[in-house]
């Protein structure tokens, strides 16, 4: 399988690695939720080549993830938001740092916290089940095939 194939795989997995699966689009959106949203900002963040980054950029306006929006008319300059697609990757961003926390951040802990600001607290991303809402864990999901599974003749 070649990486510009993924977006036709029959897989839900392929077709999301396709938009995000490369490292510097994973450390913009990163960035993104950490608030930044100007292009120098992004180079200044990563240290990549204006190259990489604008490619990334387009491919994430492309998909409906982020949004380029005009702050300034003379010269013209843009931001990039966040859209509700682009939002709905959160879990999968706190996901990751979580794992990066629990397995890389060495003795002197998390280098970011997270809190929830509703009750104040800080927190480790949980992933519940939408019907009852009791925590999943991997050894508690098997699958079977969906609607949108293919066909085996």
């Amino acid at each position: 399988m070649k990486w510009e194939d993924l977006a036709a795989e029959p897989c839900s997995a392929a077709r999301t690695l396709a938009v995000i699966g490369d490292r510097w689009t994973l450390l913009i959106l990163r960035d993104c939720f950490l608030g930044v949203r100007r292009f120098e900002a992004f180079q200044e963040r990563l240290g990549i080549s204006r190259t990489i980054i604008a490619e990334r950029l387009k491919l994430l306006v492309d998909e409906g993830v982020l949004s380029k929006v005009a702050y300034q008319e003379r010269p013209l300059r843009h931001e990039y938001r966040l859209t509700e697609k682009g939002l709905a990757l959160h879990p999968v961003i706190m996901a990751i740092v979580h794992w990066g926390d629990r397995f890389y951040a060495g003795e002197a802990g998390a280098p970011l916290l997270h809190r929830h600001r509703a009750c104040g607290c800080d927190f480790h991303p949980v992933m519940t089940c939408s019907e009852c809402g009791e925590p999943v864990g991997a050894r508690d999901v098997e699958t079977r095939p969906g609607p949108g599974a293919k066909v085996r003749a």
